[in-house]
């Protein structure tokens, strides 16, 4: 009868061990209770951080706030973090995880989760990553908070893989692999367990953190990364040197949908800009469907770029349309000839060559015209001869062409496109633009939902040397070239 009771005392103390840890791990701690610091440990300069209508306000010199309370004094593996956050403009600051307590500098234990929605940096240096950011090391490049709005944040870790949402859209999704590439020591930017911190970046960031709520997470398997580890060390690289891994010309075509488009960026750690055809007899042909384009991708963690599509595009949107989106792209594929025969130069049957040299002119005049008059920030498809021409690259793009072709683009600021579906422009012609002092993008064009990994864009970003100072950005509002340079009468040339 003894055993039979202690068999079942212990049976029950197990449940409830059980139940416990379920109830436990299910369960929100709040870290923060919007009075004092209390389990908060300020190192550096403490001054930096005070408690203000409920919120922790990071602002004044280099500090960063770890959180040591709770049962285990602020040590975590796995979990589940929500924080509202809100930034002032030209706020810079982050979110640690992983870290461990640092008497000064930077925390080079543990992953940061940027805070940045405007800073733009310091000196020399230009800050191109947003907040969500796994900073260094999965990049996001288009901003999806605003100054001085409340907004959302949540991080989950779950062994060796980081979820970032921002307003419950997912923006990172990283898989960190066995050994992956880190510099400096085998605790920098990697997944352990540690502590969290809050971080005042400089005098002239204030950011606001509130309702930081902690659910902890049970052991679980480790996931199989997406990507082999040579592309994760390359494209880890790319990201630590600040370089703006960004493909700008995505089309949502073959049945590839935004959320497919955004599961891949995540996947391989290129940022994506998409646009839709934008012209005469194509899907976005006037102001009401473009409108209704930009509602269809609001919210979505994507740049937002406009493919105008032949000469006429200039004639039908407003130039307050155009301004909505973050870029403006168009090729030289589509003109009309000295004899009024309207050519698409990638349709062999649409492509009229009485005279090579004759042809090469007219194709020099109409770029020429397209990158002077029309109110573009990048030139793509660079470059592109048609199919009968092709073989003859190299011998009809010759050194005057190449010069006419760069400098004006030079002239009129108008970035040129690395185009890795085409692979354009020549490596010859790169370098030209490169030692003019144009800005470059790389893109894809895809006709399909298999779009690649930007090789040869990459391959040229690397034979070059290219830095992220030699890569285009979109302007910001009222530095659009629709709205510096208007939209023309006619295209004439």
């Amino acid at each position: 009868m003894k055993n039979s009771l202690r068999a079942v005392w212990a049976f029950t103390v197990l449940l409830c061990t059980v139940s416990c840890q379920m109830k436990s791990q299910d369960e929100w701690i709040s870290l923060f209770n919007g009075k004092n610091l209390d389990g908060w440990e300020a190192m550096e300069h403490p001054e930096s951080f005070r408690v203000e209508d409920g919120a922790i306000v990071c602002q004044g010199k280099r500090a960063h706030l770890f959180y040591t309370g709770g049962e285990d004094h602020g040590i975590y593996k796995n979990f589940e973090l929500k924080v509202r956050v809100m930034t002032k403009p030209g706020a810079n600051s982050g979110i640690f995880i992983h870290s461990k307590k640092q008497e000064k500098g930077w925390p080079l234990k543990g992953y940061e989760i940027q805070v940045n929605n405007s800073y733009q940096g310091a000196g020399d240096f230009v800050e191109l990553k947003k907040t969500g950011s796994l900073y260094g090391i999965r990049n996001v490049y288009y901003p999806m908070a605003q100054d001085d709005e409340w907004f959302d944040m949540t991080v989950k870790v779950v062994e060796n893989q980081v979820q970032v949402f921002i307003n419950n859209i997912q923006v990172v999704d990283y898989i960190q692999p066995e050994k992956p590439y880190r510099p400096y020591n085998d605790q920098y930017k990697v997944l352990d367990r540690g502590c969290f911190a809050l971080q005042a970046h400089d005098s002239n960031s204030t950011v606001y953190f509130k309702d930081i709520q902690l659910k902890v997470l049970p052991e679980g398997e480790k996931q199989v990364p997406p990507a082999d580890l040579a592309w994760d060390t390359k494209i880890t690289k790319l990201h630590l040197a600040n370089f703006p891994v960004i493909d700008f010309h995505v089309h949502l075509k073959g049945g590839l949908t935004i959320e497919q488009a955004a599961q891949n960026s995540m996947k391989l750690g290129i940022n994506y800009g998409i646009a839709p055809n934008c012209g005469l007899k194509f899907p976005v042909t006037d102001d009401e469907s473009l409108y209704a384009y930009m509602d269809t991708v609001s919210g979505k963690p994507i740049f937002r770029g406009m493919q105008a599509e032949g000469r006429e595009w200039v004639t039908l949107f407003s130039p307050e349309a155009i301004a909505r989106f973050d870029y403006v792209f168009t090729d030289a594929m589509t003109w009309t000839d000295d004899k009024g025969r309207r050519m698409r130069l990638w349709m062999p049957e649409e492509v009229f060559v009485d005279d090579e040299q004759d042809f090469m002119e007219q194709l020099l005049t109409r770029i020429e015209a397209v990158v002077s008059q029309e109110p573009i920030d990048i030139h793509v498809n660079p470059t592109y001869l048609p199919e009968v021409l092709a073989d003859k690259y190299d011998e009809l793009w010759t050194d005057e062409r190449i010069d006419r072709f760069v400098n004006v683009l030079v002239e009129h600021g108008v970035a040129l496109e690395i185009n890795s579906r085409l692979n354009l422009p020549s490596e010859k012609i790169l370098r030209r633009a490169q030692e003019a002092g144009v800005k470059f993008t790389m893109g894809t064009n895809n006709i399909t939902p298999d779009f690649g990994r930007l090789d040869y864009s990459l391959e040229m970003v690397e034979k070059l040397g290219l830095t992220y100072k030699d890569m285009f950005m979109p302007k910001p509002a009222g530095q659009k070239p629709v709205q510096l340079k208007g939209l023309p009468a006619e295209i004439t040339g």
